[in-house]
């Protein structure tokens, strides 16, 4: 990679993300701690956010994968902040079913996206060419969670 990040590099940064989201779990378990959990969170979510983006510039070629990318997280906050804003208290869980049915949503399009282009999930696989079996099974339990998670799209909401 051009960007000066091997593969190797990427999967530790995930890694430590993923370290890093698990301590924020485990510090917002109680009040005397959620300081320390919301840095760990705040640390995590900033290293997978630089890394992916490393990644999407790199593998688009430039600044072209981020254009969707930005599109895509303007879109999506808009519309989460009109609803957060609008919606009564009385139906909170409403809106976080809702939420939580578009993070559902994003599961069956991601592996909708990896099926119709796979060389797009795996770097260095050849344009045209099969996916491997485990990615097949990985995407195929993305798609049917992400699906099940979904099933109350927006249930309630008005």
């Amino acid at each position: 990679m051009s960007i000066g990040m091997s593969m190797n590099t990427v999967t530790v940064l995930y890694l430590a993300a993923s370290v890093c989201f698990i301590q924020a779990l485990k510090g917002l378990s109680h009040p005397t701690t959620s300081i320390r959990g919301n840095i760990f969170g705040m640390v995590g979510m900033a290293v997978a956010v630089l890394t992916t983006a490393a990644l999407v510039v790199e593998l688009s070629g430039g600044g072209r994968g981020m254009v969707w990318v930005v599109l895509g997280l303007a879109t999506g906050g808009i519309y989460g902040a009109w609803r957060a804003r609008t919606v009564e208290m009385t139906r909170m869980p409403e809106l976080v079913a809702f939420f939580h049915s578009m993070i559902g949503l994003a599961a069956v399009f991601i592996a909708i996206a990896a099926v119709l282009e796979p060389s797009a999930l795996l770097a260095g696989l050849p344009r045209g060419a099969p996916m491997p079996a485990g990615n097949r099974l990985e995407l195929f339990l993305g798609a049917a969670i992400g699906a099940a998670a979904d099933g109350g799209f927006g249930a309630g909401m008005g």
